[in-house]
This record gives structure tokens, C-alpha cells and sequence, in this order.
């Protein structure tokens, strides 16, 4: 098996903690364990180092579950972030020959796990139409056919920030029904929606589904590294035995805190800190685009802490990249690790200060650029 290497996170990980400016990163500034615990907790600072329960503690799966109308406990599992959700789920799947239908553009860890096993892959992608980036319905019809054992989407999206609509959504669930195939849907930006109104989950309108979400994004809190899959009771057992060979089980401490983070007046509290930054700084990036005009252009986001703009600049994306990370010590995301050169993903949830200094240093690279042609 020839892993088929992950070039959005290789790249990521290996710079982010390395420059000045990161505007790679997809989620909103992280929070602070005090702002978790409001002072002093007793509780935290005397909690055994042991082993957590390998699926999530009961009090965390509930607290989880409780987001989801008609589900339990038991239809979840706990995993280390949304990656390892994701991880699972595909890797329960996957196998020589398996076709699997995929959204496009996306993080690219599915696509890239359905390489590595070596499953037929085919896509449908986002569309740029009147404004919007919208699913090529038509194209994934196509695409489905009764060999299809999953069709894997993003909504909200990475890195669009595009939301589908409901109807979008429920057709996605008909096509589906149709090839008796699972969605598998990862969610983790749902929460982050800027006017606040929640993206159409697949959960309840789909009998074979899987929604995968986690606190790394929407809740700004990633070193928690917490995640999960909602699905089926006897899916969800199933996963739990892959879940044994990867990581066994979420870290004890990640798991005290997410169900601080979870408890329902903390978790409006997060959610609204988050969509606060959003519309906050997405103003920034607007004018900055407005600006620069000749050059970019982008379909504002909907949800989430990322900006995809379209550029006309004669410079290949990782090229452009990778010189702004050389040359101006500032980290973004080019449009090739989505198979889509021509774009950038600008990550506009750090701070303020942050986030213009570094369109500031996009902007001199731009003009370097333009001026050696």
C-alpha cells in the first residue's frame, strides 16, 4: 500500500508554529483552559491521569448526543479530533476496488485515504453559480451509481465556506437512498455560521449516516484534539473496534473539558465568541479583496474562518506560497492542495493585528510578483 501523502496537513504542520503570520489555519483564535474553567477548579487539578473510557465518557457522549435530535449515547463515538473521525469511518469502508464518491474541493483527507486504499474514487464538485459555490447536483448523479458504497461531502464546506441549503441536502440523501449507499458528512465547521443559523445536518434525514464534528473548529479549541462520529448504534460499535487499533481512546483531560465545553450555556457562550470574530474580521478581508480587486476576487463564506479567493496573477499557487512563507515569513493555503490552482485559502479567525499584517505581506508579495513579469 503507497500512502498517498496529505499535502495540505504536511504543509501546514510543518510551517504554522514556524512563522510570524498564519493565516493557514481554518478555525478561530484558540480559547484558554481558564476561559473554560472560569478561575480555580478543584475537580481539574485533582483528575487521575488515567485511562478515559475508549469511546468517550457517558457524561461527554450524552452531552454530544444532545445536540442531535433522537440520538444516544450510543450513537456516538469519541475519537482524537475530527481527523480521527474521519479516519475510522473511511477506514471501515475502504478496501481495493471499494467506489466512493467525493465532494470537491474538501480538506483532501478522505481523497487522500481513498488513494492510499486504493478504492475507485470519483467526485462532483462545488460550482461557482450566481454568486454561491453550490453542489453539482446533476454531476454527482451521475457519478452514483450502484457500485457506489459511500459519497463523502463537506458542509459547511473547507474551503469555501460555502452552506448547502436544505434542499441541496435532502437531494444529496435521495441519490443515496437510491445506490443504498452511506453519506459520510463531515460537519466540524457547523456552528460557525457567521448569521448564526445553523447548517443542514445530515443526522436524522438519512437512515445510513455519518456526521462527523468535532471542537477543533467552530469552538476554537484544537489542542483538545476531541472529535466524533454520529451514526447508527451498530456502526458506531463497529468504529469502536477500529478506533482500538488507532489512538484506543481520547485523552482523559480533552475529555474533561469538552463536556465543560459542551454544557449548554458554555457552548452558546463558545459559539457566539466565535461568530463575534467572524463578523469581525471577515469585514477586513472584504476590504482588502475590494483593494486588490484587479487581482482577486472571492464568494464571501458562510461559515467558518476561511476566505477562498480566486486570483489572476500568472504565478502558480504553491509557487506564490511558498514564497510568501520564504520571503514574508506569513503561512496561507495555495488553491493546488485542493487541486485547484488559480485560488488561495486565507485563514481570517486570528487576531486582528495578526490577520492584517499578514494581507499586508500578501500585498507586497503580490506587488513583487507583478513587477517580474
Amino acid at each position: 500500500m503507497k500512502l498517498h501523502v496529505f499535502e495540505l496537513e504536511r504543509w501546514q504542520s510543518k510551517w504554522e508554529n514556524r512563522v510570524r503570520y498564519n493565516l493557514s489555519e481554518s478555525g478561530v483564535h484558540p480559547l484558554k483552559v481558564n476561559e473554560l474553567l472560569g478561575g480555580e477548579d478543584v475537580e481539574f487539578l485533582n483528575h487521575s491521569l488515567g485511562y478515559s473510557q475508549t469511546n468517550g465518557t457517558e457524561e461527554l457522549r450524552k452531552a454530544i448526543a444532545a445536540i442531535y435530535p433522537r440520538a444516544d449515547m450510543e450513537n456516538v463515538l469519541v475519537t482524537n479530533g475530527s481527523s480521527e473521525a474521519n479516519f475510522v469511518a473511511m477506514w471501515s469502508f475502504l478496501e481495493r476496488g471499494v467506489e466512493v464518491v467525493v465532494m470537491l474541493p474538501n480538506y483532501m483527507q478522505i481523497w487522500g485515504l481513498a488513494k492510499t486504499f486504493q478504492a475507485k474514487v470519483k467526485s462532483f464538485r462545488l460550482r461557482e453559480m450566481h454568486g454561491e459555490w453550490k453542489p453539482d447536483i446533476p454531476a454527482l448523479r451521475r457519478a452514483v451509481g450502484r457500485r457506489t458504497k459511500l459519497i463523502a461531502v463537506c458542509n459547511p464546506n473547507n474551503p469555501t465556506g460555502a452552506v448547502m441549503c436544505e434542499a441541496a441536502v435532502d437531494e444529496i440523501c435521495e441519490i443515496a437512498e437510491k445506490a443504498d449507499a452511506w453519506i459520510l458528512s463531515d460537519e466540524v465547521y457547523q456552528g460557525a455560521e457567521l448569521d448564526g443559523v445553523a447548517a443542514p445536518t445530515f443526522w436524522g434525514r438519512y437512515r445510513k449516516a455519518i456526521v462527523v464534528n468535532g471542537l477543533s473548529k467552530a469552538y476554537g479549541l484544537p489542542g483538545l484534539r476531541i472529535g466524533w462520529i454520529v451514526t447508527t448504534r451498530e456502526l458506531a460499535e463497529k468504529l469502536w473496534a477500529y478506533h482500538d487499533y488507532s489512538t484506543i481512546a481520547p485523552t482523559t483531560l480533552g475529555d474533561y473539558l469538552a463536556r465543560k465545553a459542551l454544557e449548554p450555556e458554555m457552548r452558546v457562550k463558545i459559539l457566539a465568541r466565535t461568530r463575534e470574530i467572524l463578523q469581525a474580521n471577515l469585514p477586513i478581508v472584504e476590504d482588502w479583496v475590494e483593494k486588490h480587486q484587479a487581482d482577486f476576487s472571492f464568494i464571501p463564506p458562510r461559515a467558518g474562518a476561511i476566505a477562498y479567493l480566486k486570483y489572476k496573477l500568472k504565478v502558480n499557487s504553491s509557487r506564490f506560497a511558498d514564497r510568501l512563507l520564504r520571503e514574508k515569513s506569513t503561512l496561507i493555503v495555495p488553491g493546488d492542495q485542493f487541486g485547484m490552482d488559480g485560488y488561495l485559502r486565507i485563514g481570517y479567525g486570528s487576531p486582528r493585528e495578526c490577520l492584517t499584517a499578514g494581507l499586508n505581506r500578501i500585498g507586497e508579495m503580490v506587488e513583487q510578483v507583478k513587477k517580474e513579469r
